[in-house]
């Protein structure tokens, strides 16, 4: 069972989007030098379809996207709860922050619109940094993956 600690509305994760935030806990990546480390305790409240009802009632049309930021505990739970936004709120896209190098098998990546790989390696920096190895993809329409990492960076 996935468990989150907080959530926000965030500008800067998704570009373009207006993003509810869902923090995950029980982060088993544990990247050195990580900015939250209070993920990775087993802490907060059940992440459920009825919780992410919640939350579309709460933010309404104040959002465009709903991010969960971890969950590499369970990619598959991720996945289930990606597939219920969208089969019940087809207006909101799905992205997921995954610390993994690589999305899992057992995950079904276009069940996503955004999906960010890559663990934080303090040396190479965040999104924002040119010399990063994370990487945020974007689903095309085609069903095709894009890299638009560039997209964090000043020009």
């Amino acid at each position: 069972m996935l468990k989150y600690v907080n959530t926000g509305v965030v500008f800067q994760e998704i570009p373009d989007e207006t993003t509810l935030a869902i923090n995950i806990s029980g982060c088993p990546c544990r990247c050195p030098g990580c900015h939250s480390q209070f993920l990775w305790g087993d802490v907060g409240e059940p992440l459920t379809s009825s919780v992410l009802d919640d939350f579309v009632v709460e933010y309404g049309a104040d959002i465009t996207c709903i991010a969960f930021m971890g969950g590499d505990a369970d990619p598959a739970e991720v996945n289930r709860l990606a597939r219920y936004v969208h089969e019940h709120y087809p207006r909101l896209r799905v992205a997921w922050y995954s610390g993994r190098l690589r999305v899992p098998s057992s995950v079904r990546k276009q069940d996503f619109d955004y999906i960010k790989v890559g663990p934080y390696l303090r040396h190479l920096g965040p999104l924002k940094q040119r010399t990063t190895n994370q990487r945020l993809y974007r689903q095309t329409a085609d069903g095709t993956f894009e890299d638009i990492t560039s997209r964090f960076w000043r020009k």
